[in-house]
């Protein structure tokens, strides 16, 4: 017997196994398929699920991947409260509203407007740079209401213009495919100007790295520079310089050295260099990284000051192990190349690499090396990077100030 026209139709349910369900009710917004003891109905990728646990409690409401492991991406925890165009416009608008609060936010005209998580909008992420907007979907559920997106983002922001962008390996995690490039408006100029810690910094927002510029690492640039007065200082995977010009010109480094297997990104860096007036102090070499720091070791170069910010080096759970190897490696390396009593600043933007399992591998290097070393400043994301409790992995960046004798 089929149901009367009066009968609400049910919504597709998640039902979370026994004992799994504890961290979606903490409101963590990431269902695993291996938490998931049945799916009923029949919803589609992109559509709108109740998660509930085994005993029919409801946890919350979000949206359907059969294609990620990330089955369902939660968003609101209230039942009353389904995913319309109107819930995702009170979350940009509170994304918004948070960094117009945000001290020193007029000193700079590139920032990060949505942090996905940390914001309430998994799979969503959009940096402003001038007048235009940089947008990468991780979700292939959110993916589904690009279009909706985009609009609410033109309503609030009316940027001259909107683009797309895709992070390596989300078609292959989520199923979703979509093609980079400008989605509204017009083009921006190639390289966009923006400002930075009272700098100027070219960056190409359509074919470099990340959106053009990794924003996370503006206040560990500033902090960086106030210890490099006189310094010799290697900035390691450079890309367009970034770390070591603000060095020389804020923290007036003697010479700057920046390394990039990229170069294009080496091309931004010498233009960046010469923009901000610190040309005669930065030497841009294009090699790998590894093979440049076992080179000058055999040399015999020493620096006052090294600067590792390399790629992600892990991208699941099970690469954690070689991402530590690898990351050990390079950091010995580099201790290498300080001289007694000089700096290293080691980074991880590795979100399954946690903070202790980083200062265990240094720890590792210290031993290894023979060389004593001593953490200074531990230090995370810019504060428009903001980190959910709910979520700790999207306290992904970890920036090791370190003094090494």
């Amino acid at each position: 017997m089929s149901p009367s026209d009066d009968e609400p139709m049910s919504e597709p349910t998640v039902v979370i196994r026994p004992r799994r369900a504890q961290p979606f009710f903490n409101q963590h917004p990431w269902v695993f398929a291996g938490a998931i003891a049945t799916i009923e109905g029949q919803p589609e990728p992109g559509d709108e699920v109740v998660v509930q646990s085994k005993d029919g409690q409801f946890i919350g409401r979000g949206l359907f991947n059969p294609n990620s492991n990330i089955r369902v991406r939660l968003y609101s925890w209230d039942k009353s409260v389904g995913l319309t165009n109107e819930f995702w416009d009170a979350r940009i608008t509170d994304a918004i509203a948070l960094r117009a609060q945000l001290p020193g936010r007029s000193s700079h005209t590139a920032c990060r407007l949505v942090a996905s998580e940390a914001d309430g909008l998994s799979g969503l992420t959009v940096d402003q740079y001038g007048d235009w907007l940089l947008v990468q979907l991780t979700s292939l559920a959110l993916g589904t209401r690009r279009e909706e997106l985009f609009d609410l983002l033109q309503k609030h922001l009316t940027p001259r213009g909107i683009i797309l962008r895709t992070e390596k390996g989300i078609r292959e995690l989520e199923g979703l495919e979509q093609r980079d490039g400008l989605v509204r408006g017009e083009e921006p100029p190639r390289p966009l100007e923006i400002r930075e810690n009272g700098l100027t910094f070219l960056v190409d927002v359509c074919t470099g790295q990340k959106t053009g510029c990794y924003l996370d690492q503006r206040d560990n640039r500033a902090a960086v520079a106030r210890y490099a007065r006189g310094h010799r200082l290697l900035d390691a995977f450079s890309y367009s310089g970034a770390f070591g010009i603000t060095a020389a010109k804020l923290g007036e480094a003697a010479s700057v050295v920046c390394v990039d297997s990229s170069e294009p990104a080496l091309e931004l860096a010498r233009s960046n260099a010469e923009v901000n007036g610190v040309a005669d102090r930065i030497e841009c070499v294009q090699s790998d990284v590894f093979r440049f720091l076992k080179d000058a070791a055999t040399r015999g170069d020493e620096y006052d000051t090294v600067v590792l910010d390399p790629p992600k080096m892990a991208r699941r759970q099970a690469g954690l192990a070689k991402a530590l190897r690898g990351y050990h490696s390079l950091n010995q390396l580099a201790v290498s190349v300080v001289r007694p009593g000089g700096l290293l600043v080691t980074c991880s933007c590795s979100g399954h690499v946690s903070r202790e399992d980083f200062e265990q591998m240094l720890s590792g290097v210290a031993t290894s090396s023979g060389r004593t070393i001593r953490i200074l400043e531990s230090r995370s994301q810019a504060a428009d990077h903001p980190v959910s409790p709910n979520c700790p992995e999207n306290r992904y960046l970890k920036c090791l100030i370190c003094r090494v004798s």
